[in-house]
């Protein structure tokens, strides 16, 4: 198959269409199937993980609406899926403003098509390695005032940025844009919780769409520089404020749900 008429390679396999097979989705290529069933092999536990991410995602959007912020610009979106920021911030607060941004250009089609007639939630490409260009991006412009709280979302993303795309300059240019009392959430695939399926995990990545570079609790914990952590701090994703239903894969080892996770504040 050649690169189709969207710009995406189809036996390429794309770290957004990975997710959505974890998840039980349907929207993604042999070439996916096959690398995803590589990595199922050394980490099962990896579909239940992906199903924790997405439901930290959801309490940590919660937690944020309740809050009281009312905008939220969520960085590498992924396909779409049950529980998007929008649906969950609007759970709260109706006039919440969303912005999903992605540089895949199958996500960009299918939540263009989601987001039709939503009003103050939009869509646009971009990519994380240029958040300059985000944030001057005339969508992202209209639709968030940054003078105001916003809480920026990077769920499942960091991971996908090498150590020399400059990770700490990249939240550096994404924290001094924020009003005080902006947030960060951030989930963090981790190399503490599989040492022994890293290899093969990264290997397999580095066939797809973005090279997988999993990092350490400290290195995380970097990450987080300039903005205070909220309670319970950076810990396994069903450990941040669970609720029953989030939790049932991971009762005896939360460590087994492979990512880190936490909501900092800036102030």
């Amino acid at each position: 198959m050649e690169r189709d008429s969207l710009g995406f390679d189809p036996n390429t396999p794309s770290v957004a269409r990975l997710y959505d097979y974890y998840l039980g989705g349907k929207d993604h290529f042999p070439a996916d199937r096959a690398a995803a069933e590589k990595i199922l092999q050394v980490a099962p536990e990896l579909r239940a993980a992906a199903r924790a991410n997405r439901a930290f995602l959801g309490r940590a959007v919660r937690f944020l609406a309740e809050s009281g912020v009312t905008q939220f610009l969520d960085i590498g979106t992924g396909l779409p899926t049950q529980g998007n920021v929008h649906e969950v911030a609007r759970k709260v607060l109706p006039d919440a403003k969303v912005v999903y941004v992605d540089h895949d250009p199958v996500v960009l089609v299918h939540a263009r098509a989601l987001l039709a007639g939503q009003g103050d939630t939009t869509v646009v490409q971009g990519d994380l390695r240029d958040p300059a260009a985000i944030l001057k991006d005339p969508e992202v412009v209209r639709t968030l005032d940054f003078d105001r709280p916003v809480a920026v979302l990077l769920v499942a993303v960091m991971h996908f940025i090498a150590e020399s795309d400059h990770p700490a300059r990249i939240l550096s240019t994404l924290r001094e844009a924020l009003a005080p009392g902006s947030y960060l959430v951030m989930s963090h695939g981790t190399s503490d919780a599989r040492p022994d399926a890293v290899d093969k995990g990264t290997e397999v990545y580095r066939t797809a769409s973005a090279p997988l570079t999993l990092r350490g609790r400290d290195r995380i914990l970097e990450l987080f520089d300039g903005f205070e952590l909220v309670d319970p701090g950076l810990v396994w994703l069903p450990e941040w404020r669970p609720e029953q239903a989030d939790v049932i894969d991971f009762v005896d080892n939360p460590q087994s749900s492979l990512i880190l996770c936490g909501v900092g504040r800036k102030g």
